[in-house]
């Protein structure tokens, strides 16, 4: 989505690097980002706090550093991250894109994410499982519109179509619109069996593109794989689409008591009166995985979206990294931003490996 005349700060941002006064952009962007949004608008929340140790292995820089590999692209043009920005600019303007990161990631995210307001780049001391990233991202869009509509992007997906995934986020969005209290999961149609990922199994029968969701498989044998592709099974894209105040309930549900913290900390952090609130609070909460603790067994209160092929994958392995490759020959590769990728996965695989 482009930056509108109204998004003047944003459009500032953009000349971040020809800047000669920082901290003047750094209070305008907290000034921006502490100000109230007309209710009820499209937000995405881009995670990016993973380590990526599956892929570690093809992930190692020049100075003996694993880069996690959303701050790598697939071959030589932007970094996964940037493309998971520019998929969330298709729905949200970047004052209402917030990305969450861990601190000891800075040197890779601090350059791919200046054209984000300071304040939208939400810093966890510690890596604690999506659904705390999730939940610090609700608690401080819900301080500034207690009707967000959110999208969930994870940072280290790849995706041939995307205007196909594109018309299926909207897509998920606008049934938010139409039904406030829907959750929706945009469940990727399977292109093989794949044993290393997540299956949404829709409920039988289901007439509406938007089906129930009757179970979650997490990676299943390939024997097991196929059988569900045969039953309609989805690839789990972890891309969810919701009313903020309805994600922060489902966590609440199951953790009631943490999130009674982290709102509290949130508020003293953005009030000033302790800004290391969050920070301070990290080391006693526990890891928890949004899809496997707080989706799975709430099934009833779910939809997923049937998306059509469209080259999705999450880049998780070494070998899934090599078919992307393979499948992607022939196209032709994004500019690289201003801040471009630390390292391409394609060069990297070519030095450790054959593709």
């Amino acid at each position: 989505m482009s930056t509108t005349a109204h998004e003047t700060p944003s459009v500032a941002k953009e000349s971040w690097f020809d800047s000669h006064d920082r901290r003047a952009i750094a209070r305008l962007d907290e000034e921006l980002a502490r100000k109230r949004e007309p209710r009820g608008r499209n937000w995405a929340i881009v995670l990016a706090a993973g380590e990526g140790s599956r892929l570690r292995r093809l992930t190692i820089d020049d100075t003996g550093a694993s880069v996690p590999k959303q701050f790598c692209s697939l071959r030589s043009g932007p970094s996964l991250l940037h493309e998971a920005l520019r998929r969330a600019e298709s729905l949200a303007p970047r004052r209402r894109i917030c990305a969450v990161v861990a601190s000891q990631h800075a040197r890779w995210w601090q350059d791919s994410l200046s054209s984000l307001p300071l304040a939208n780049v939400l810093v966890q001391p510690e890596n604690r499982g999506t659904a705390l990233g999730i939940l610090l991202a609700l608690l401080h869009i819900l301080e500034r519109d207690d009707l967000a509509r959110v999208l969930v992007l994870p940072s280290d997906h790849h995706v041939r179509n995307e205007p196909a995934l594109s018309a299926a986020m909207e897509q998920a969005v606008a049934r938010v619109r139409k039904e406030p209290a829907a959750i929706v999961l945009l469940g990727m149609t399977p292109e093989e069996p794949d044993a290393e990922l997540g299956y949404i199994v829709p409920a039988l029968g289901a007439a509406d593109r938007f089906a129930s969701v009757a179970s979650f498989v997490e990676k299943p044998t390939s024997t097991e794989a196929g059988a569900l592709i045969a039953r309609g099974a989805l690839w789990n894209s972890f891309i969810v689409a919701a009313h903020a105040p309805s994600l922060l309930g489902m966590i609440a549900h199951h953790e009631p008591a943490l999130v009674e913290r982290m709102r509290a900390a949130v508020k003293r952090s953005r009030e000033k009166r302790e800004p290391s609130a969050v920070a301070d609070l990290y080391p006693s909460l526990p890891t928890i995985d949004f899809s496997r603790e707080i989706l799975q067994g709430r099934e009833p209160l779910l939809r997923v979206l049937r998306v059509p092929a469209c080259g999705w994958t999450d880049l998780g392995t070494v070998e899934r990294v090599g078919k992307s490759l393979r499948a992607d020959r022939g196209l032709a590769v994004a500019p690289a931003p201003l801040a471009g990728a630390t390292l391409s996965l394609e060069r990297q695989l070519a030095h450790f490996g054959r593709a």
